[in-house]
């Protein structure tokens, strides 16, 4: 018979706590969204997260991620705001000096054809245009803008429509270079 001093017993370790769990799963999920981690490794390390038994094997799973610090999250952050403040401003100045792209008369059932072809409604002779271009048309109360294939793209606002797009007044347009802001007014 042996005794219990004979057998080396060691405490087991603490299982993490569902706040470690939750701090490591967010810093996962920051990793990926900041591009530290591709989509696969993310999926497996949130895998082992959940799977973790002790705490050691959570820090494992973010030990090559930096986090930082208060101070660094607080400057990029002014950073960003910055930025994105002065992006705004740039596209306010700019709307106001755009030329106007009067929206049809609501009555008007048929589509505006935009693009080189002479038979378009609006037609834009500019080489970044493609000759059937694009098609404003109304849909109950709303302006749809589609993109009809074209070589350069459309967009609204800065973005890209891939096939249509619903537009009000106010809104910037793109038909490849040539920008417009959409108005409703006949003055």
């Amino acid at each position: 018979m042996t005794s219990s001093s004979e057998f080396h017993t060691y405490p087991a370790p603490a299982r993490p706590s569902d706040a470690e769990r939750e701090r490591t799963l967010k810093a996962l999920r920051e990793g990926a969204a900041l591009g530290r981690l591709s989509h696969d490794t993310f999926v497996v390390r949130m895998e082992l997260a959940f799977a973790a038994r002790t705490s050691d094997e959570l820090a494992a799973l973010t030990a090559d991620l930096r986090t930082e610090g208060r101070w660094s999250r607080l400057l990029f952050g002014t950073v960003e705001a910055v930025s994105g403040f002065t992006v705004r401003l740039r596209r306010a100045w700019q709307s106001e000096r755009l030329p106007k792209l009067l929206l049809p008369r609501p009555e008007n059932r048929y589509p505006l054809r935009i693009g080189r072809d002479p038979a378009s409604g609006l037609r834009l002779s500019h080489e970044t245009v493609s000759r059937v271009h694009a098609e404003l048309s109304r849909q109950g109360d709303l302006w749809v803008l589609r993109d009809l294939g074209s070589t350069n793209g459309t967009s609204v606002n800065g973005r890209r429509v891939i096939s249509a797009a619903v537009v009000q007044v106010g809104d910037q347009v793109s038909f490849g270079r040539m920008t417009f802001r959409l108005a409703a007014d006949r003055s």
